[in-house]
């Protein structure tokens, strides 16, 4: 017999009973805000073309990297889930028998915020009323197969019902962008904005670096020979992204590593980077002066930085060389800030007109050095609770960890950072409830006024976020 599914109106508030009624109140101030999506991993062809989404498996399955890596661990092959292995092996086509593999295994993910997004998405968007199992796996694939066919869940119609005001995707430095330029050419009053990701041409670890600079250079008409033409070429495709909407760029260095060179040191460093194969000391210096490179562009341009460290990348070598990359194997480790940003604070910290926004993949740090580091700088600011701690109890452990010496306006509210698109008012509303949460918390302790609380849950949902980001 199929289980019914329901989403508890009350999931993630208080279990004492005048915090979560706090909670209730404060929460519906906020459930309608518009979302602000300033970091994310949406593909913007999507909106471009317009064109229907294929099944629920390429949708909702294959480009997650949370459910690859869950079923990945309990024995289910990436062919199994439709993958392609790289060196053209076999692998199911069938989406139907896709779906069937991957709803078996669905109870993996009890207790995982992926359950809860997912639950989330079958219920309020695909109007689904029992659990996904093997049972009411064809149920399920055939349902939401029939409304992917309709006409309101199109990507345009779709980010509409969302109520989203603006969505950012990721993009590499060499991306084209022709995507964007298309959607700008559309008319389509939604705002989908490029977000610059230059690791592609600023980390000599990747097996494409050498050749990406000569193609950064072929595509911005710049001589790369040098250091000085290498930055120009920086320069102008941030230049170029910034025309089609863009507000952000975003950097992925393995740690938060920063120096600030001497001009020749810096462009002795770049020849030897530049010839290829280079030591693992030149590459981390090289990454490390980069992220003060761009630091020194933002505050000449005025683009919000980013810096996502400390996740050891596609960390399962069989599994990259077979698939690629971006297939669940990333594992965070350990990151150090106060030293590793020093450099870049030194010069830049009190810059005007600069917001660098960190995030850390190491909880550890937040009470120790970010929370510190982001109430003292005005140039920093905190990012909310990023990957493996984007969820209920990750998230109050940063609201717990970072408030009492950061407060709340040196953080930027929430983003999704997702490549699922269908999960993203998901996300918010697990974000915004956790908040009212935390904040309701504070109420029922009389750490904090309710009127203050209002005030702040909307500034978290909304406020924040849109200034930090200068949407």
């Amino acid at each position: 017999m199929p289980q019914p599914l329901r989403l508890d109106p009350d999931r993630f508030f208080p279990i004492d009973p005048r915090a979560r009624g706090v909670a209730r109140d404060l929460f519906a101030g906020v459930e309608r805000k518009p979302i602000l999506s300033p970091h994310g991993h949406t593909d913007p062809a999507w909106f471009a073309t317009d064109t229907p989404f294929l099944d629920a498996p390429s949708l909702l399955v294959q480009p997650d990297h949370y459910l690859l890596r869950m079923l990945y661990s309990q024995g289910v092959v990436l062919e199994a889930l439709g993958i392609a292995p790289l060196d053209g092996g076999d692998f199911e086509r069938d989406p139907r028998a896709i779906w069937r593999t991957f709803a078996a295994h669905y109870p993996l993910f009890r207790g995982t915020p992926s359950r809860a997004w997912l639950d989330h998405v079958f219920s309020a968007v695909f109007d689904l009323d029992v659990r996904l199992s093997a049972e009411t796996a064809d149920h399920y694939f055939d349902t939401i197969g029939a409304r992917l066919a309709e006409p309101s869940f199109r990507p345009r119609a779709l980010y509409d019902r969302f109520n989203i005001e603006v969505l950012a995707t990721t993009d590499r430095a060499l991306d084209t962008l022709e995507h964007h330029t298309a959607l700008r050419a559309s008319g389509w009053p939604g705002r989908v904005i490029p977000t610059f990701r230059p690791d592609d041409v600023t980390d000599p670890d990747r097996e494409d670096f050498v050749s990406n600079l000569e193609r950064l250079g072929v595509l911005t008409g710049e001589d790369v020979g040098s250091f000085a033409g290498y930055l120009r070429a920086l320069a102008a495709r941030r230049a170029s992204f910034r025309a089609l909407g863009a507000s952000a760029t975003d950097h992925g260095p393995p740690s938060a590593m920063t120096a600030d060179l001497a001009p020749a040191a810096a462009a002795d460093l770049y020849a030897r980077v530049r010839r290829g194969g280079a030591t693992a000391e030149d590459a981390g210096l090289f990454r490390a002066q980069m992220l003060t490179e761009m630091a020194r562009m933002s505050a000449e341009d005025g683009m919000v930085m980013q810096i996502h460290p400390g996740s050891w990348r596609n960390h399962n070598p069989a599994l990259f060389a077979r698939f690629g990359r971006d297939k669940g194997a990333d594992i965070p480790r350990p990151t150090t800030y106060v030293d590793a940003l020093k450099p870049l604070l030194d010069r830049f910290g009190e810059a005007k007109g600069l917001t660098v926004i960190v995030f850390t993949l190491d909880d550890t740090a937040y009470a120790r050095e970010l929370a510190p580091l982001a109430g003292h700088y005005p140039a920093l600011r905190l990012g909310p609770a990023w990957w493996f701690h984007d969820a209920p109890e990750g998230m109050m452990r940063f609201r717990r960890a970072t408030t009492e010496t950061a407060g709340f306006y040196n953080t930027v509210g929430f983003n999704d950072d997702t490549r699922a698109f269908f999960s993203i008012p998901a996300r918010h509303d697990m974000a915004r409830r956790v908040d009212c949460a935390y904040l309701a918390e504070l109420v029922a302790t009389g750490r904090l006024d309710e009127d203050e609380a209002h005030t702040v849950a909307g500034e978290l949902a909304y406020d924040l976020p849109k200034a930090a980001y200068r949407l």
